[in-house]
């Protein structure tokens, strides 16, 4: 394996938990309906990315400033954006981009763990657990999404 991959791969999805996670937050502040919901997916989250970077540490991989820097403004165009939509667009689409993060979160497990049968460093997770919230995380999104495209999508009569 290469560490140079690994390093990249790690960094990306930590990058990837930190937008989520300030996306989440500014859903919250808007989303009163939702709070308690997004409240508990943002610890889901958190906890998710803390479990990166302790694996990054034990394999002593730096966290990029570079990527974290990108994260930040990644999340800050999309917020841009969010702001430009009405409010049943901007729920749809900050659900949508969540999900999407959450399904890339299961990818990153799923591929860990395959990795880790192969290579003893990646082993110590609880990668089944770990799938586990990921999967819960992206069907509870994934109803709150339909039921806002419901909204957001269907056409005035």
């Amino acid at each position: 394996m290469s560490k140079e991959y690994l390093t990249t791969y790690l960094n990306d999805h930590l990058m990837g938990a930190s937008t989520a996670i300030e996306i989440v937050e500014q859903f919250t502040s808007e989303a009163t309906d939702l709070k308690s919901f997004l409240e508990q997916l943002k610890a889901d989250i958190e906890a998710d990315r803390q479990a990166v970077i302790d694996l990054m540490a034990r394999l002593e991989i730096p966290q990029s400033r570079v990527r974290r820097a990108s994260g930040w403004l990644a999340e800050q165009v999309a917020e841009m954006k969010f702001a430009m939509e009405d409010d049943s667009l901007r729920r749809l689409e900050r659900l949508e981009a969540v999900s999407l993060g959450i399904q890339g979160k299961l990818s990153l497990w799923r591929a860990l763990y395959a990795a880790s049968k192969i290579d003893d460093r990646l082993q110590g997770l609880d990668y089944e657990t770990l799938t586990e919230r990921a999967r819960d995380q992206r069907d509870r999104v994934e109803a709150l999404r339909i039921d806002a495209a419901k909204s957001a999508l269907t056409l005035a009569a």
